[in-house]
């Protein structure tokens, strides 16, 4: 019997980590609305995300006198990671829900991992598909659908807005492939996490600027700045580093299939916190979800033993 690794253990409890903090980041989003638009709020928490990992990454390379040779193709990496897992990810989810329903939203979304599946079949000749990954997101992606909808009717469609996040997942997915091209070895997780969100901090000023951001020191009350400080340090700074970290031991396919989760965890927290009622719609698409992912997430599926005449009497 095969035992899992060090590194493969702390990527799943990191890849758990990552979903808990960013399924109830809807929460404090929700209150930060009320004062910011989802521009502003991106930018300030991408912002002060760099910032935190810029000072750790200063002193880690003080301490430890880290050189780093300067490679433009692999800048243009990180470019490109900023620019997908940043800014066109954020920015196409946040048009979408102006065009199209919450619940679309949600779903739509949740196609991230089949998106990320697509492109690495295309793209990622490193990681073998299995059938089994399929199955698990079939099975979780219907139980997605249950939770969102947590038994309303279906809201319809939205051509541009569904579409928007559609584009969203796909962006999702090119930086998760993305990351696979990073020289783990080369450059320290602290170092690259850092140098992908100053290039989302770039590639976001543009649309911050058409969107007239306009930000007041007197908008920060004490509750905003510790709501601000949460998605910063921890769905930003800490979830980045580690997810990057997943990705770079599990693969795009085990880690994606995570993602799955954060509505159940998004449920479970407006339950507590907001008093939403969850629904026995709900409770069958959380199972689901835990199905899909168990069956993603196992070594093989398990097979019928054939029975055999001989044992029939």
């Amino acid at each position: 019997m095969s035992t899992l690794s060090t590194p493969t253990v702390l990527s799943h409890i990191g890849a758990i980590i990552t979903i808990l903090i960013w399924g109830v980041t809807f929460i404090a989003s929700k209150i930060l609305l009320e004062t910011f638009t989802m521009i502003e709020i991106l930018l300030i928490r991408f912002v002060i995300a760099w910032i935190i990992l810029s000072f750790i990454d200063m002193y880690r390379k003080k301490n430890n006198k880290v050189k780093v040779p300067l490679s433009l193709k692999e800048e243009g990496t990180f470019f490109l990671s900023g620019l997908t897992g940043v800014t066109l990810y954020y920015a196409l989810e946040t048009f979408a829900l102006t065009k199209t329903s919450a619940s679309n939203v949600g779903i739509l979304v949740s196609l991230a991992p089949i998106s990320t599946a697509i492109l690495a079949l295309i793209w990622l000749k490193s990681e073998k598909f299995k059938i089994k990954y399929l199955y698990g997101f079939a099975v979780a992606f219907v139980g997605v659908v249950l939770v969102i909808t947590n038994g309303a009717e279906f809201a319809g469609f939205s051509i541009e807005g569904d579409l928007l996040a559609i584009l969203g997942t796909f962006a999702w997915a090119m930086y998760a492939l993305l990351l696979k091209r990073i020289d783990t070895k080369k450059y320290h997780i602290i170092t690259y996490t850092k140098k992908i969100m100053m290039y989302g901090i770039i590639t976001l000023l543009p649309i911050a600027l058409q969107q007239k951001v306009s930000i007041s020191i007197t908008d920060f009350s004490l509750l905003h700045t510790l709501l601000l400080l949460f998605l910063s340090v921890g769905a930003s700074a800490l979830c980045f580093i580690l997810w990057n970290y997943a990705v770079d031991n599990l693969g795009v396919y085990k880690t994606s299939a995570y993602i799955y989760a954060s509505p159940l965890v998004t449920l479970i927290a407006a339950y507590v916190v907001l008093k939403e009622p969850i629904t026995m719609y709900a409770m069958i698409g959380a199972a689901s979800i835990i199905l899909g992912l168990y069956i993603s997430e196992h070594k093989s599926i398990p097979k019928m033993k054939p029975i055999k005449n001989s044992s029939l009497r």
